[in-house]
């Protein structure tokens, strides 16, 4: 239950993303088209960080020390725009339109993501 939850989270924060950010938009033919898209990219988003920031972290811990973390907000956009490739793969209504754009799309994902669990707390946090 609480994978669903975080995966709904993370959709709602790619929705909000296309509202805020110009450059990331999901152009489906209609609500629901839209809402499963922003599904599956929250999917997609979520297994990219899981299987890939770990190993980023530990190859690139030099820079992320000389940068003071600064070099995460790189690899966030680079994971997203990682993201955006698979979904043009898959042929999903969703498109990050370059590395700036990728990069405040991340931030908001992250900002979003993170306010929404402050509302809606991780039953294993909980405990």
């Amino acid at each position: 239950m609480g994978f669903l939850i975080r995966l709904a989270i993370t959709a709602i924060a790619l929705w909000i993303t296309t509202l805020i950010v110009p450059g990331v938009e999901v152009t489906g033919r209609d609500a629901v088209n839209t809402a499963l898209t922003l599904v599956v990219v929250a999917l997609i988003f979520g297994v990219v960080n899981a299987v890939l920031k770990p190993v980023i972290k530990v190859l690139g811990c030099v820079f992320y020390l000389l940068t003071l973390g600064l070099f995460a907000l790189v690899v966030n956009a680079l994971l997203f725009l990682f993201t955006n490739w698979i979904a043009q793969g898959l042929h999903l209504p969703f498109h990050v339109e370059g590395f700036w754009a990728a990069f405040w799309g991340a931030i908001v994902v992250a900002v979003v993501n993170w306010l929404i669990s402050i509302v809606v707390p991780d039953r294993r946090e909980a405990r």
